[in-house]
């Protein structure tokens, strides 16, 4: 297939323009002036049930929806562009509401950053003791934007924002100075946007570190543009290198971010994950329970069945961040829970690798574990998989019960206490 991408500048040369009426194109005109917008002709021709739209969760997975914006914001935006205003006027006022909108959420920046000989090295993030995460400067696009992306700020022009580095030896150097790191994770935007050629400049030094276990690339090209590992110019040449990594004797991990079925239904998908598979790599799937694309159990029930079917391992539902369109594609804990509970309640052993539903948040991954009653009290149980201070993981918590709220913020401790556990302590992480 062509690669051809579709952004809001080029809309008008999509070829399924005439199935939406004027305002959808003009809704996504306008949100896509806040939230950025890519979307490519694979996508366009082999996912979306153009019978269907707006409704089809391909659409909104994937095109820009009104509600992404808050009323007030959206007319703010809508009034200039119909009045054409100045493009520097728009992209001002777009920029302040996106610096109202939380970027890069749980201390990314201010936190995660790591340091080596007293220097920061931005375009990396190093949260949990084992795992570091590496944002090269030639992954800064996907192939095509999900519109719950809560790595927004990526692609938006906040160029303070952003996550690059093209200084792989910079990589080395800390690496070898944590022997306790064993994973590198490539993210972005998308590795696999990336050419081979450059792909294979970042990770074979890393082929030489005793300490280095695995290595994993954060992807949605399975879904979004499967012929990257099947039949673009240098597909062969990636498979090669995923060969060469597993050889090396490190563990190599594609983190796939599959939110729907239908996404992985395709011929196309199908061969790429048996290409990437044949290498010796494993694929695991995540995605955030989302608001208008797969808020029903009976979703994530085809979709793990057909994840294991496959090969791909179940891994993460997480709940969407506290970032950018949270509002219009959130969904309680509760009713996440309740989703949750009722799939994996629906399908084999062999699925049951996946957890959740689960918070990345300040600190740490925290799964929303159960809800129950203890004492007369009914409360949340919480769980930690993932801690900034190591040893909280797998503890065990309790907050009080709210049907509404969506994240740790809106949560309180059960049982009278004024803080959880944790909180005294990560003062003092964010106080260092």
């Amino acid at each position: 297939m062509k690669y051809c991408a579709y952004t809001s500048e080029t809309l008008h040369k999509l070829p399924q323009l005439s199935e939406m009426t004027d305002e959808q194109v003009e809704a996504i005109r306008i949100v896509a002036a806040v939230y950025p917008f890519r979307v490519n002709s694979h996508v366009v021709e082999n996912l979306i049930d153009w019978s269907n739209i707006p409704d089809d969760p391909m659409f909104r997975l994937s095109f820009p929806q009104a509600g992404m914006l808050d009323k007030a914001d959206y007319v703010r935006i809508a009034d200039l562009m119909r009045n054409d205003a100045d493009p520097v006027v728009i992209r001002d006022t777009a920029k302040e509401i996106q610096m109202r909108m939380n970027p890069n959420p749980a201390g990314q920046m201010q936190m995660n950053t790591p340091v080596l000989d007293d220097e920061q090295l931005h375009g990396m993030q190093h949260k949990y003791r084992e795992s570091v995460l590496f944002f090269p400067s030639e992954a800064q696009v996907c192939h095509a934007y999900c519109t719950y992306c809560f790595r927004w700020p990526q692609f938006s022009g906040l160029e303070e924002m952003k996550f690059a580095n093209d200084n792989i030896m910079q990589l080395v150097a800390y690496v070898r100075s944590r022997p306790e790191v064993t994973d590198i994770i490539f993210t972005g935007g998308d590795p696999m946007v990336m050419s081979t050629e450059s792909l294979r400049k970042y990770v074979a030094p890393l082929l030489e570190i005793p300490t280095l276990k695995a290595i994993r690339f954060g992807t949605k090209a399975i879904s979004w543009w499967p012929y990257r590992f099947t039949s673009d110019p240098d597909a062969d040449e990636l498979v090669r290198l995923f060969s060469e990594i597993t050889a090396s004797g490190k563990h190599l991990a594609i983190m796939a971010h599959i939110s729907h079925p239908r996404e992985i239904e395709r011929p196309e998908a199908r061969q790429a994950v048996e290409r990437i598979r044949s290498t010796g790599a494993v694929i695991r799937s995540q995605s955030p329970v989302v608001r208008h694309v797969n808020d029903d159990a009976d979703t994530w029930r085809c979709l793990w069945q057909k994840q294991v079917q496959m090969g791909i391992i179940p891994y993460y539902m997480f709940l969407e961040r506290d970032t950018g369109p949270k509002q219009y594609f959130e969904v309680p804990l509760v009713e996440a829970l309740g989703i949750f509970n009722s799939a994996y309640s629906s399908i084999s052993g062999l699925g049951r690798t996946v957890r959740g539903p689960s918070m990345s948040c300040l600190p740490g991954k925290v799964i929303v574990e159960d809800v129950t009653e203890i004492n007369r009290e009914k409360v949340f149980v919480l769980k930690f998989t993932q801690g900034r201070n190591p040893t909280w993981t797998n503890r065990t918590f309790f907050a009080e019960f709210d049907e509404s709220a969506t994240w740790i913020d809106e949560l309180s401790p059960a049982f009278g206490r004024d803080e959880f556990f944790f909180e005294r302590e990560m003062s003092r992480f964010t106080d260092n």
